[in-house]
């Protein structure tokens, strides 16, 4: 691929499968010697921008970023992270829209591992099943530490309540802002990016305004 393409790549968002593309051996290697070889790789890309590594100041900065890469900014990528989204008896028979809105994104874009901040507003319909409102947030927060788009992020999202809850009756929406549109390429520091995603009775028109009217309109 040459230079043009990476570019235009990086300014589209194509993907071929909701699935973040993870090799095989992704966690063959333990956290710990993660840790060491993104320290030294990271160490010489500080290196190659000219910066003196004895400084007190930059000195330790390799292990700070290979640690916040593993333990803390994708954290996301290791399914042995994902929360247990236990499900339970519908037992007061509750069939109206829940919602749970702004819920905080804090993630980073796959093109250029630069910042993606915003929230994201999640509503079912219960059927036999509900779930615990902080398993809505904790999932949301799994997803989005890892290198994403933002299109990704919200299938994910959709995919695992429907299945977890047992119903299409799912909706997502992620607004967000992207630093890789901010601070390079245009430059805008004011645009913001919105996805909804949804199934069952969501696609219908009066169903999703209803939704829309309360993510739009309630704020605490």
């Amino acid at each position: 691929m040459d230079k043009e393409q990476i570019e235009v790549l990086g300014n589209n968002h194509i993907a071929t499968s909701i699935q973040t593309p993870l090799r095989p051996d992704a966690f063959d290697t333990s956290d710990n010697e993660k840790i060491k070889n993104i320290e030294t790789y990271f160490g010489h890309i500080m290196q190659e921008l000219g910066l003196d590594l004895t400084d007190d100041s930059l000195s330790g900065t390799p292990y700070r970023v290979a640690k916040m890469y593993v333990k803390e900014l994708f954290y996301g990528l290791n399914p042995a992270n994902k929360p247990k989204l236990s499900t339970f008896e519908n037992k007061y028979k509750y069939g109206k829209m829940l919602v749970e809105q702004n819920i905080t994104i804090d993630s980073a874009c796959e093109h250029h591992f630069l910042p993606i901040v915003g929230h994201a507003h999640v509503a079912y319909i219960p059927n036999d099943r509900v779930i615990g409102l902080s398993k809505i947030n904790r999932l949301v927060d799994y997803y989005a530490h890892r290198p994403q788009v933002q299109e990704r992020l919200s299938l994910q999202i959709l995919k695992d309540l429907q299945y977890a809850l047992k119903t299409e009756d799912v909706i997502v929406m992620v607004v967000a802002k992207h630093l890789c549109v901010s601070s390079r390429g245009i430059k805008d520091k004011n645009s913001l990016t919105t996805t909804v995603e949804y199934g069952g009775c969501f696609e219908l028109d009066q169903k999703r305004q209803e939704f829309l009217d309360i993510v739009t309109k309630i704020s605490i």
